[in-house]
C-alpha cells in the first residue's frame, strides 16, 4: 500500500529524492518549497527553485510559505492528513506542530554520517575537513538540528580529488535510492530507528565569503581540501597578474603535486613554481588542474595557460 507524502526540499539536490518516490508510486499530496528568489543579470526576475519545477513536471501541488510557525500554515499542513513528510534540503525549519502532524512523523535524507557534520553545509565541511568517507542517511527529525535517531544509511568514500560538486552529484543519487528504501520499510513497518552517538559530534556550518580566498600559507593538503570543498560553488579564489594587471581567479580544480614533497618549505607561498600551474603553500605545493576567469567559462589549466602567460616565478595573492 502507497504512503501519501508531503515533500520538503528546494535545491538540485532534492530533486532526484522527489522524482524517486513518484517513480515508485506513493502519493505526493503536496510539496512544500522555498519562494521564487530573484534571479538573472539584474537580480530581476523572480525564478522557482529546482524542486517546483520537477513538482510542476509531475502536476503537483507546490506550496511555498516564507515561514510554518503560523497557526493558519500548520493548519493546512495538517489538513493535508499524509502518512509522513520527507525532507531533503528545504531550508525552513519545521515547528512541533508540522513535526508531529504526519501519522509517521518526519524523516530527513542527510548528507553525512551523523553525529559528524550536522547543519547546513555537511558536504563542503567533510570535504575541506579532509575526511576520506561519508554517506547518506534518513534520519527521523526532532526540534534538534539534525539529532534525531536514524534508520538507514549508505556510505561513499571522498576520492582525494573528489570536489564537492563531484560529491554532492554522487550522494543525491545514493540518497533517492536511500528514501525509497526507507518508505517501503515504513510501508512494511519494518524500519527501525536507532539513537545517534553521543560522541563525534560536529557542526558543519554555512560557507563564509571570508573562506573563499586561499590562505597559500597553509600546508598544500590543507588547501588542497579547501580548492575541492568550495567548487563548484562559491569557488576558492585567489589573485595573479595577467597581461599586466591583477586578476582574481577562481580555482575549481587541484591536485597534490606529485614528486615533490609534502612537508618542505618549496618557496615562497603561493609562488608559481613551473609552467604546469605548480603553486607552492606553506608546505609542499599544489598544482591547479581547472581554472576560471572573472566572466569566463571553466577551463581546464592547460587551455587557460595557452591564453595567459603565467611564468615561474610570478605569485597568487
Amino acid at each position: 500500500m502507497a504512503l501519501r507524502v508531503i515533500f520538503m526540499g528546494t535545491p538540485e539536490f532534492s530533486v532526484p529524492t522527489l522524482r524517486a518516490i513518484a517513480e515508485a508510486g506513493h502519493e505526493i499530496a503536496a510539496v512544500y518549497t522555498q519562494p521564487p528568489r530573484a534571479a538573472g543579470r539584474r537580480g530581476l526576475e523572480l525564478t522557482p527553485s529546482p524542486v517546483q519545477h520537477e513538482a510542476e513536471r509531475l502536476g503537483i501541488e507546490v506550496r511555498t510559505p516564507t515561514s510554518l510557525k503560523g497557526e493558519a500554515e500548520q493548519a493546512a499542513f495538517a489538513a493535508l492528513d499524509a502518512d509522513i513528510a520527507v525532507v531533503v534540503a528545504y531550508g525552513l525549519l519545521l515547528p512541533k506542530a508540522v513535526l508531529g502532524a504526519p501519522r509517521l512523523g518526519c524523516v530527513n535524507g542527510h548528507a553525512s554520517l551523523l553525529p559528524r557534520w550536522r547543519g547546513a553545509a555537511p558536504i563542503q565541511r567533510a570535504i575541506m575537513a579532509g575526511d576520506t568517507e561519508t554517506g547518506m542517511m534518513v534520519m527521523r527529525m526532532e526540534e534538534g538540528l539534525d539529532t534525531g535517531p536514524v534508520g538507514l544509511l549508505e556510505k561513499c568514500a571522498i576520492d582525494p580529488d573528489m570536489t564537492a560538486g563531484d560529491l554532492h552529484d554522487r550522494l543525491m543519487s545514493i540518497g533517492a535510492a536511500l528514501m525509497v528504501e526507507a518508505l517501503a520499510r515504513l510501508e512494511e513497518s519494518t524500519l527501525t530507528f536507532t539513537a545517534q552517538a553521543v560522541d563525534g559530534v560536529t557542526y558543519a556550518r554555512k560557507i563564509d565569503k571570508s573562506e573563499t580566498r586561499l590562505d597559500w600559507t597553509r600546508p598544500a593538503v590543507q588547501v588542497h581540501n579547501s580548492v575541492r570543498g568550495l567548487s563548484p560553488f562559491p569557488g576558492a579564489w585567489s589573485e595573479i597578474e595577467i597581461g599586466g594587471r591583477m586578476e582574481r581567479l577562481k580555482l575549481l580544480r587541484s591536485t597534490l603535486s606529485g614528486g615533490l614533497s609534502l612537508s618542505e618549505d618549496l618557496g615562497e607561498s603561493g609562488g608559481i613554481l613551473d609552467d604546469r600551474l605548480t603553486v607552492a603553500c606553506g608546505k609542499g605545493a599544489i598544482r591547479l588542474v581547472e581554472v576560471q576567469r572573472a566572466g569566463g567559462k571553466p577551463a581546464a589549466a592547460s587551455e587557460f595557460l595557452r591564453g595567459a602567460k603565467i611564468e615561474k616565478g610570478l605569485k597568487f595573492s
